[in-house]
């Protein structure tokens, strides 16, 4: 597996790389936002990890570049930056995971092994989920309605394809975090909060459709007869 690794800090960044290519990964270092962005159409990588302070572009707009181009590459910020707004808008640029520095390089590694089991599971057959109105494509992060199409997250996919699985049954939270974090601790519980608030967004279309709380329960996924 191919990994661009863009960051400033040299000194930390040869750390990180000698761990993650002791993990087995074939790691491209670039030491600022514009030498990742031209690096990534002749490294071809799986996944991209993206420092957001950089000289020249920021992690931020080598992101918005890159899903321009690919939109199936893994992106993930590696950040000291660690404030809602900054996750937010790193999720927006449709990126797969944000680490807040300082981490465990071994929390890294499982995340990475994570998203790469996720793709190889996958199957050829694309996996699309119907209700009211629309259809939902696990495989390309699309949802459909009518004529209309929105773009979400691959974390609110993930989301959304548990909520599909059991339509107008209630998911517990603790269920939802474990099975798209891995975790369901406060900052993820947040984050849960935060994801559910852009799918009922990316939803809108469908009035036959939406995503109910339960208080301290979880949510369910009501939609009328199909």
């Amino acid at each position: 597996m191919k990994i661009l690794f863009a960051d400033d800090d040299l000194k930390y960044s040869m750390l990180l790389k000698r761990f993650l290519e002791k993990e087995g990964y074939e790691v491209v270092y670039a030491g600022n936002g514009t030498i990742a962005l031209e690096q990534f159409p002749l490294v071809k990588p799986d996944l991209v990890l993206l420092d957001i302070n950089m000289p020249g572009l920021n992690g931020f707009e080598v992101a918005e570049r890159i899903r321009e181009a690919d939109r199936h590459v893994l992106i993930f910020f590696l950040s000291d930056r660690s404030d809602k707004a900054d996750r937010l808008q790193g999720f927006q640029l449709r990126a797969n995971d944000y680490l807040a520095k300082p981490f465990y390089p071994e929390e890294l590694i499982a995340r990475i092994r994570e998203r790469f089991a996720s793709q190889l599971s996958e199957v050829v057959e694309e996996e699309t989920y119907s209700f009211g109105n629309s259809v939902f494509n696990y495989s390309t992060n699309e949802i459909r309605t009518g004529n209309s199409k929105v773009l979400i997250t691959s974390r609110q996919a993930d989301i959304l394809r548990l909520l599909a699985l059991n339509k107008n049954v209630s998911v517990a939270r603790d269920r939802l975090l474990e099975t798209v974090w891995g975790s369901s601790s406060y900052s993820n519980s947040l984050a849960l909060n935060v994801q559910i608030t852009y799918l009922r967004k990316a939803l809108k279309n469908d009035p036959t459709v939406k995503i109910e709380s339960l208080m301290k329960k979880g949510y369910v996924l009501m939609a009328d007869a199909d």
